[in-house]
């Protein structure tokens, strides 16, 4: 009776919303007898006077959960049409049906008042405009959540006791797979197992999830990958977040974990990830559950490369090796400040340059870089240093290497094979499968003869990449390449220093030597301290002469400078440039340029002398005496073509002081008695020569003048 005086007639003009709502497709399909109590509430709507076609049905959020109403579809509807006045009453079997969050129900609630809408649930009709009603319907909201918070606590706790226990399954990582028994144990596809277990020998080798996936790239595998909703597994190109995933499951390493993460539901009702439990606060960890493809100890020893990679250089680290010429790549600290030095590359010449530089106060302070050291100095000296460490061990290194590399391409190989097998068992199938069919339906016969024939290019396809990567790898692995190796045992320092020898093995030898190497640089003194610390905890100290600077590596050498000044005594410019050329010497720069077929040349001789102010030939000549083919006529008294014939019969001395031009020579009145009397004879015959060649005036031009 007190529900009808509740129903108005203005609320029978307005329809009845009937919501039906279950918490899970699987309560959907079990729980049926709540489903017909719900849908049998259109009895309560009739009997308060709705007619059957003003019943309207919301039943869009079945199998939804009534924790939020950000994904119910249905109820954010009904609210809407609750709002706009379209709705007399809201009938529900429970006030749970409607909302377990207490918010979305006093939201509901006070849209109900607004519009002046009754809610109706299997305890009777309440008006939300009345205090008693809404107070009693607050409690019930109230009530519905608190429900639902013990719903969840009790089955939490059920799902924790079997974590600890280990007994709650999880979805397992692709390569992992629960038996009959419900026990863990590997795939039992090869292909799958000897695939993972390549991955983490080769990340133990290579030290880098991203020199993992290159090492993939290379050798042409392909990493397994677990469809979600069919649970087939493909075959994809490895990528570097799945080898950071697969490193960092401790699944692989046979871990029985649980609640490494912390969820959390967004505005939007999606479960997102808070953030990352620290190790010791997991749900639960149980190493040794269950059998996997590394162990704990192992597993561990990858989380520690891996945090170590992706520090930079703000702590002490040892980087992976990379392809730079660098050999204290990670490993080269600043003597000054204790920080790691970066590493710069500078193109110079077609060629890279390594420098070693801490400039990490110019970067956060401003202030001035506190060192820059030239790389090939410094990696010099390291590698001379490590071939004296090697050259005992080199016998047992040239072994373990050969059968490192022999290992690896046998495994990369097996692996193809298994690939091989794989697209023979889909082939055949296919095979089969086109078989079995009718050939007079041909729509579906024709789909599976392109099915097959898909099949058969990727096995074709499968067998070419083998016998490609086989060739490959015989060529890494022929006679030369043996012979590389046992050359090793003769001579590391060769091998070194071959330009052949990649600068990634360099790094990845010298890391097992050289725990790091502290570098000071002494600009007074123009050398570079290293101080070498051994992995054993032996220190060394090395020093080697920096490098020149620009300036200095064009600028001529003291030695040739020197030498140029004394040969200017004797001889002119091209013949000392030729003098120079003979023996060896080049001029200052031409190295650095790459020129190392240059040639001294006059001109080049001439810019020496002018810009390092040595004395020219010309004044060396006048300071000893000569004098100018002028000077010289005059002062024998003679014609200048004359003296120039004198000279070259050897009578008179000249000295030339550049290509065209000379300094003669006049004898002093100091020679021997033989020579003297021969000289004065020549000076006298020329001078009655140019006498009786000069005619005298006649007496009558005489008397004529007078």
């Amino acid at each position: 009776m007190k529900e009808s005086l509740k129903v108005q007639p203005h609320h029978l003009e307005r329809g009845a919303y009937l919501y039906i709502r279950q918490s899970s497709m699987r309560q959907v399909v079990e729980n049926v007898e709540s489903t017909k109590r719900q849908y049998a509430l259109r009895g309560r709507a009739t009997a308060l006077g709705w007619r059957d076609e003003q019943i309207i049905v919301v039943d869009n959020d079945q199998g939804e959960s009534g924790a939020s109403a950000a994904w119910r579809e249905g109820f954010q509807r009904l609210v809407s049409d609750v709002g706009m006045g379209r709705a007399g009453i809201v009938m529900g079997l429970e006030v749970s049906r409607l909302a377990r969050n207490n918010a979305d129900w006093q939201r509901l609630l006070e849209i109900c008042a607004l519009a002046d809408t009754l809610i109706l649930d299997e305890d009777g009709v309440y008006d939300p405009t009345s205090f008693n009603d809404r107070l009693l319907l607050g409690l019930k909201g109230t009530m519905s959540e608190a429900e639902l918070h013990v719903i969840k606590a009790r089955l939490r706790g059920g799902i924790l006791n079997k974590v600890r226990r280990g007994e709650y399954r999880c979805t397992l990582p692709t390569g992992l797979i629960y038996d009959q028994s419900g026990n863990v144990t590997l795939d039992p596809d090869t292909q799958v197992s000897e695939t993972i277990a390549h991955f983490f020998d080769t990340f133990s080798r290579v030290g880098s999830a991203c020199q993992t996936v290159k090492a993939f790239r290379k050798e042409g595998l392909l990493f397994p990958s677990r469809l979600r909703n069919s649970q087939r597994t493909v075959f994809r190109p490895l990528t570097a977040s799945t080898a950071i995933r697969v490193l960092n499951n401790p699944r692989y390493a046979g871990c029985y974990v649980y609640g490494r993460r912390r969820y959390r539901r967004a505005i939007d009702g999606k479960k997102t990830v808070q953030r990352k439990r620290d190790h010791d606060d997991w749900l639960a960890c149980i190493p040794n559950a269950h059998p996997g493809y590394i162990s704990w100890e192992r597993f561990q020893e990858n989380l520690k490369i891996l945090e170590t990679n992706g520090r930079g250089y703000e702590v002490a680290r040892a980087s992976p090796p990379r392809e730079g010429t660098a050999l204290l790549q990670g490993r080269a600290v600043c003597g000054l400040c204790g920080k790691h030095f970066r590493i710069r590359y500078t193109a110079r010449r077609g060629r890279l340059d390594a420098w070693y530089v801490c400039d990490r106060a110019h970067g956060y302070r401003g202030e001035p870089n506190c060192q820059s050291i030239a790389g090939p100095p410094i990696d010099n000296a390291i590698g001379m240093l490590i071939a004296e460490q090697m050259t005992p061990a080199a016998v047992e290194l040239t072994l373990e290497i050969r059968r490192e590399i022999e290992v690896r391409y046998e495994e990369a190989d097996r692996l193809r094979c298994r690939a091989i097998e794989r697209a023979q068992i889909e082939a055949d199938l296919a095979q089969r499968r086109f078989m079995l069919v009718d050939p007079n339906n041909r729509l579906v016969a024709d789909t599976l003869e392109g099915e097959w024939n898909e099949k058969l290019r990727v096995l074709a396809k499968a067998r070419e990449d083998r016998e490609r990567a086989r060739e490959q790898d015989q060529l890494i692995l022929d006679e030369a390449v043996r012979k590389r190796l046992i050359a090793m045992t003769v001579d590391f320092n060769k091998l070194w220093a071959d330009p052949d020898t990649p600068d990634r093995e360099r790094k990845r030898l010298l890391a097992h030597l050289i725990e790091d190497a502290t570098l000071i640089k002494m600009p007074a003194e123009g050398t570079t301290k290293i101080h070498v610390r051994f992995k054993g905890g032996k220190i060394q100290t090395l020093s080697t002469m920096s490098p020149k600077s620009s300036a200095q590596q064009v600028k001529t050498p003291p030695g040739i400078v020197e030498l140029v000044d004394k040969l200017l005594d004797k001889h002119i410019y091209s013949e000392i440039a030729e003098l120079l050329n003979e023996q060896g010497y080049r001029p200052g720069g031409s190295a650095r340029r790459g020129r190392h077929d240059a040639r001294f040349t006059a001109l080049l001789v001439a810019y020496l002398v002018h810009r390092y102010g040595l004395r020219s030939r010309y004044d060396r000549l006048r300071d000893r005496g000569m004098l100018t083919k002028r000077e010289a006529a005059a002062r024998l008294n003679i014609h200048e073509t004359t003296l120039a014939r004198w000279a070259e019969h050897g009578l008179v001395a000249r000295h030339a002081y550049n290509a065209h031009y000379c300094l003669y020579e006049i004898p002093a009145s100091n020679l021997p008695r033989k020579q003297c009397s021969r000289w004065n004879r020549l000076v006298d015959r020329a001078a009655a020569f140019k006498t009786a060649t000069v005619p005298k005036p006649s007496t009558e031009a005489e008397g004529a003048v007078v």
